[in-house]
């Protein structure tokens, strides 16, 4: 997500106006959220439908990718030619994704529509997140952005509900459907009420990094996938040489000034290893509950409600414990959760459905404690001119996390599972989780260095002590 600049004076609009510009920035929000739950209920009869069991992972891993790579490009371009015009392109690509996926004929064609699909993406949130910076003071803001989250978090709870019924009282085309209405009133609402915010000013695109960490990543996930080792060594190449042209743009993707100190390192870390756990899990839960337990697509849908319903409520409480629990013992707190029900899972791979419920909720609630207690430690840690690029590059490691992970994922269930379900199925997924457990338990033994890092920076430069401890 790109770092949003210092807010420009409110536009000085009615009331009335801004109220209705603000409706149109939060249905925006509210059709990524959607977006992003209700598709993975969809997908088992998706590959019923068009076939393509060895690219069932690359419809998310594309999708994450490319909302991820193009989010900071569209924060900064916004800087260029204006927010407005930006947020009604995002929207309006993202609705020709979505047409595209509803009437793919092909897992080929759904993938790339996917493509499109998450570039539009890219745009609504950090887009959304700036202009409401730049449209409400201070006091206001908060209670919008709060508003904002909760909107968030409602849509990411109905959305596997949502997809499950569409996907049984209609078809999954209309799992991508759905979203048309809503992008329009958006789109329309953000046409005739929503006033051009900011003020443009000189700014370099990072092209080079973008095209580097799109091409690396996009071989990465790929070559998994197929199991082709040649382009996975070309992808991971690609990735180190996006990562040297990283630290020479005076504008970079990463905030690789603030990566030199260790606990945003420590914080991008873990939320790329808790990203790829929790992320690639999710891919593959539908799945398990169709192929294996035997339910139908709401039934794939119900599956997901408790982990998005853990972390939701464990977000709002960790919001409250870092007034009195140091940062560091809730991070560790959360990994530790995370450690000890990826553990259990891998046990009750056979175990009915509710059973997997229960632990799937148990992780919500330690991805809930661990993700926020990393940004805010990270954002702690930080001089006031780096917060944007260090939560921006917190968001990236994590949705960048997801989108090898699922892959990664792939590759070690196998097609030949996901094509007959039942009991190889069922082991297949336990391999998954085997590999979960290994990425949190190695972000727990990160987690455990916070209490090295030193003090941080406070506006003056000045040393004052973090909550860490």
């Amino acid at each position: 997500m790109s770092a949003p600049p210092t807010p420009a004076p409110a536009p000085t609009i009615s009331p009335q106006v801004r109220q209705l510009a603000t409706v149109g920035l939060v249905v925006g929000v509210f059709l990524a959220a959607l977006e992003a739950s209700v598709v993975a209920t969809a997908m088992p009869s998706v590959i019923a439908d068009l076939g393509g069991e060895r690219l069932y992972a690359l419809p998310f891993a594309v999708y994450l990718l490319t909302s991820t790579v193009s989010s900071p490009l569209w924060g900064r371009a916004s800087d260029i030619v204006g927010r407005r015009r930006l947020y009604l392109w995002g929207v309006a690509i993202f609705l020709i994704g979505s047409a595209l996926c509803g009437l793919s004929s092909s897992m080929t064609a759904l993938i790339l529509a996917r493509a499109v699909q998450g570039l539009g993406a890219g745009a609504l949130l950090p887009l959304t997140l700036t202009m409401i910076g730049e449209l409400y003071t201070l006091a206001e803001r908060t209670r919008v952005q709060s508003f904002i989250s909760g909107v968030w978090g409602i849509s990411g709870l109905l959305g596997p509900l949502l997809g499950g019924w569409l996907t049984e009282s209609l078809s999954w085309r209309w799992t991508f459907y759905a979203s048309l209405p809503f992008g329009v009133a958006a789109l329309l609402l953000a046409l005739r009420f929503l006033p051009e915010t900011g003020r443009p000013r000189p700014a370099r695109l990072d092209w080079p990094g973008a095209l580097l960490f799109t091409a690396g990543s996009g071989l990465l996930v790929w070559g998994l996938e197929q199991r082709q080792w040649l382009m996975v060594g070309g992808g991971l190449l690609t990735l180190l040489a996006a990562v040297l042209v990283e630290r020479r743009h005076p504008e970079p993707l990463l905030p690789m000034r603030a990566l030199r100190q260790r606990l945003p390192r420590i914080a991008f870390a873990g939320n790329l290893l808790g990203g790829a756990a929790y992320f690639g899990v999710i891919a593959y839960l539908p799945l398990y509950a169709q192929g294996v337990s035997g339910g139908g697509a709401t039934s794939a849908g119900a599956i997901l409600t408790p982990m998005l319903v853990g972390w939701t409520l464990t977000a709002i409480l960790t919001a409250r414990l870092v007034k009195t629990v140091p940062l560091a013992r809730i991070a560790q707190t959360g990994f530790a959760v995370l450690v000890l029900m990826f553990a259990a899972l891998i046990f009750a791979v056979h175990a009915p459905l509710w059973v997997t419920s229960v632990l799937g909720f148990a992780v919500g609630t330690g991805m809930g404690l661990a993700m926020l207690s990393l940004l805010l430690a990270a954002q702690e840690s930080s001089p006031r001119e780096d917060l944007g690029a260090v939560t921006s590059g917190v968001l990236f490691a994590r949705q960048m996390g997801g989108a090898l992970g699922v892959a990664l994922m792939a590759l070690l269930i196998g097609p030949a599972a996901i094509e007959s379900g039942g009991f190889q199925l069922a082991e297949g997924l336990r391999r998954a989780y085997i590999l979960a457990l290994t990425l949190v338990t190695v972000a727990l033994g990160l987690s455990l260095l916070l209490r090295a890092v030193p003090a941080a920076q406070d506006e003056t430069h000045t040393a004052k002590p973090v909550s860490l401890e």
